[in-house]
């Protein structure tokens, strides 16, 4: 951010706030770039069927048909109610989910072709919830038409966004049990969910709230020291309880990834409102610290640095490592590696099958969409002119852009293994809900910050005294 946030949520019409462009909406644009994303999409199925049956299937018209039918309407609704929205964020989504499911269909081969027990296609649940994803995407654009009433709600959401992250650890096990040594998903019948995708989102927009009230706590400079201004230290509560409620999910749920995406958003956001670094020194000691205490403590940290230190230990790692190997630069082509080796190669790993596959041209054009998915975020972030909305599109870009870099860090062993799910990439429900709410959300801001405003109505003009009408004025008897 190139201006320190205000203190209010009033929009402004000068200072930092860039002027809305009054040109053309671009939806034309937007709609052709959505076919193009159908194009690539389907062509990529017909590469995956060639290169497996050697002939076309059936399923290459309902996935290529159901994609482009579902974007064809999530078009129509962003044109009906979000007509300013940038043109390019819904294309670069629908790009990635299509990618998506493109090899989530391509790991349902393998599995086939493996012979992969207790195995159950993917892709066609990957289906359905795009289409429930952006049925709640057009929901959020309906009622949603003013982003800055969130704020209104704001600590409303901040409850029941801690509610939900703190559901899987307080639950009984038959609703709530430990999959894979961590508890993160809620069963309901035959239903389930992962609250923590919810929870980001609610907490994201408290946090723009909150900080949007009470900025003055983070601005107020304490002791200098080194030359540093350092926060009073009654003023570090806020985020000295974002480190304890991070520590208590790792303790509670064993969730790694949950606990850094949460309380990296704090640190980030409060830094969009203050410009000030000291916070981030801050939240990276006490980040250190808390590693510095949960390693001997938890067998399942000691597990994941362990798996991270030699990975070559541990064989869910060790597989997705040489796949990428494999692939070397430009991939074994679409169809032609074994990604299905890889255990969760449509879930956890499926970077790794990527790259696999795509090579490390492929992976990294599929990261420069994801940025150019951030920096459109972050762009609509500077454009609209009010304080909530900048710290919410803000949050909501950077929540993207970290999930990313952590599941990326995790499969190519930067960094030790979180368990997040790559954004709109990766099968699964409630990541997709989730983040198809999120861009729902980042939508609405854009077509606040590129909607023309509205001309101020010209004041009445005085008539110079010299003309003035003469009044009598008769004073009461």
């Amino acid at each position: 951010m190139s201006q320190p946030v205000a203190t209010d949520g009033a929009d402004r019409t000068s200072g930092d706030a860039a002027p809305a462009p009054q040109g053309s909406i671009r939806r034309g644009t937007e709609l052709l770039m959505l076919i193009f994303a159908a194009v690539v999409v389907t062509a990529a199925l017909v590469l995956v069927a060639i290169n497996q049956h050697a002939q076309l299937t059936p399923q290459i018209l309902y996935y290529g048909g159901a994609f482009l039918a579902l974007f064809g309407l999530a078009h129509l609704a962003v044109r009906r109610w979000a007509p300013y929205s940038d043109p390019l964020i819904l294309p670069l989504v629908a790009f990635i989910n299509g990618l998506g499911l493109v090899i989530i269909h391509r790991v349902d081969l393998g599995n086939a072709t493996e012979g992969v027990e207790d195995w159950t296609p993917a892709a066609p649940d990957q289906v359905l919830y795009t289409a429930i994803a952006l049925v709640l995407f057009v929901l959020v654009l309906v009622f949603v038409r003013d982003h800055r009433t969130l704020a209104k709600y704001g600590y409303t959401c901040g409850l029941v966004g801690l509610v939900a992250l703190a559901a899987p650890a307080v639950l009984p096990s038959a609703i709530a049990p430990t999959i894979n040594g961590a508890k993160l998903w809620i069963y309901i019948g035959p239903l389930s969910f992962q609250p923590a995708e919810f929870a980001k989102l609610l907490l994201l927009i408290f946090f723009a709230a909150f900080l949007v009230s009470k900025r003055e706590l983070f601005t107020t400079a304490g002791r200098r020291f080194l030359g540093i201004d350092f926060p009073r230290a009654r003023d570090l509560a806020p985020v000295l309880v974002a480190w304890t409620l991070s520590i208590g999910i790792v303790v509670l749920e064993r969730d790694l990834g949950t606990s850094l995406l949460f309380f990296g958003i704090v640190l980030v956001m409060i830094y969009i409102a203050t410009e000030r670094a000291v916070w981030i020194a801050i939240g990276l000691s006490l980040f250190a610290a808390g590693c510095f205490v949960a390693y001997p403590l938890f067998g399942h940290v000691q597990e994941r640095v362990g798996a991270w230190l030699n990975p070559l230990s541990q064989y869910q790692l060790r597989e997705a490592l040489f796949g990428m190997a494999t692939g070397g630069l430009f991939g074994s082509g679409l169809g032609g590696g074994r990604p299905a080796i890889v255990p969760h190669a449509e879930t956890d790993f499926v970077l790794a099958s990527v790259a696999e596959e795509l090579g490390l041209l492929g992976l990294a054009a599929l990261f420069m969409v994801y940025l150019l998915l951030m920096a459109r975020g972050l762009r609509s972030s500077l454009a609209v002119r009010d304080s909530f909305g900048k710290l919410l599109a803000g949050g909501l870009s950077f929540a993207m852009a970290l999930q990313v870099f952590v599941v990326a860090g995790g499969v190519t062993g930067l960094i030790p293994l979180t368990g997040l799910t790559t954004p709109f990439l990766a099968a699964g429900g409630s990541s997709l809900l989730a983040n198809y709410m999120l861009i729902a959300l980042l939508l609405r801001i854009s077509d606040a910050a590129r909607r023309p405003q509205a001309p101020s109505k010209p004041k009445p003009k005085q008539a110079p005294i010299a003309e003035a009408h003469t009044e009598l004025v008769e004073r009461p008897r």
